[in-house]
């Protein structure tokens, strides 16, 4: 039976020198079974006369077919953005409890990547937010020029500093003026980032098969700024019109201090990621475990 990803691509945690036991353990049985090997740099910085091909990140998501991600949530999320122009499924390994992107424990990794190579598995697909930030003196937008351009796979927050005090922006979708807004700020989150910060801020569970985004208030000054899910289709844009200090946060990975006028655009980015699970996932019994649903 041919093996259904040829060259496989591991990636542990940064700045984790415990993962090049599991790390190597998986590479030996990778090769066990007739699979090209490759390590990402910083993975193979843990591990001594590393006998593997190793490859900067960029490069692995040319190389590979598969990536298979050992960490945490965290982990896979920025994976996830750097080899989101490559046509490369990923899998995730959990170190840990069971997260909500790498759902694969330790325990069961042979087993599963057993299934998965024999070509048993389940695919999804998610949608990323591809990110701007215009800035320029005028605040109508005339003569502004993109200063930032980031992937987001969780969300873009536009929030208030350091400093305090309730930021002020104008919300416009596709266009179209929707409110004005006094509070913390404001997330734009994808249906994978709907288990994240938007949770937390009042904001609903979305399931990852859709193509939406939900716009969630933190701390909105007016109580009738709700959640609102739009169109994966449309373009958000957020104005900052009076902050202290505002800022810009994208999958709390990168930031941007933002101005007055600053223009914060998010759509939708014309790639997905690709996850595979094992047969029998099942999304909802990942919330169940997740979140503690039905637990005496």
């Amino acid at each position: 039976m041919p093996i259904a990803f040829p060259t496989v691509a591991l990636i542990g945690k940064y700045k984790t020198p415990e993962i090049a036991g599991p790390v190597m353990k998986l590479a030996r049985f990778l090769e066990e079974r007739g699979v090209k090997v490759l390590l990402d740099r910083l993975t193979a910085a843990h591990i001594q006369n590393c006998p593997y091909e190793v490859l900067l990140l960029e490069d692995l998501g040319r190389e590979a077919d598969l990536a298979i991600v050992i960490g945490g949530d965290g982990t896979m999320l920025n994976i996830a953005r750097t080899f989101a122009p490559c046509d490369v499924a990923l899998v995730g390994v959990n170190q840990g409890r069971l997260g909500f992107l790498t759902d694969i424990s330790l325990d069961t990794m042979f087993e599963t990547m057993t299934s998965i190579l024999d070509g048993q598995y389940v695919t999804e697909e998610r949608m990323l937010l591809q990110s701007e930030v215009w800035s320029g003196s005028n605040g109508g937008g005339s003569g502004q020029e993109c200063v930032f351009d980031v992937l987001a796979f969780n969300d873009v927050v536009v929030a208030k500093g350091f400093r305090g005090g309730l930021v002020e922006i104008e919300v416009q979708i596709d266009g179209q003026f929707i409110y004005n807004q006094r509070s913390d700020g404001l997330i734009v989150a994808t249906p994978t980032g709907s288990t994240a910060y938007a949770l937390s801020s009042g904001g609903p569970i979305v399931h990852p098969a859709l193509s939406v985004m939900a716009l969630v208030p933190v701390s909105p000054h007016t109580l009738s700024n709700r959640p609102i899910i739009i169109s994966g289709d449309s373009t958000v844009e957020i104005v900052v019109r009076s902050a202290d200090d505002p800022r810009a946060h994208f999958d709390s990975h990168s930031h941007f201090d933002l101005r007055e006028n600053d223009r914060v655009v998010v759509r939708r980015y014309p790639h997905k990621i690709k996850l595979l699970h094992p047969v029998g996932h099942s999304y909802y019994a990942m919330l169940r475990e997740k979140l503690h649903w039905n637990m005496d």
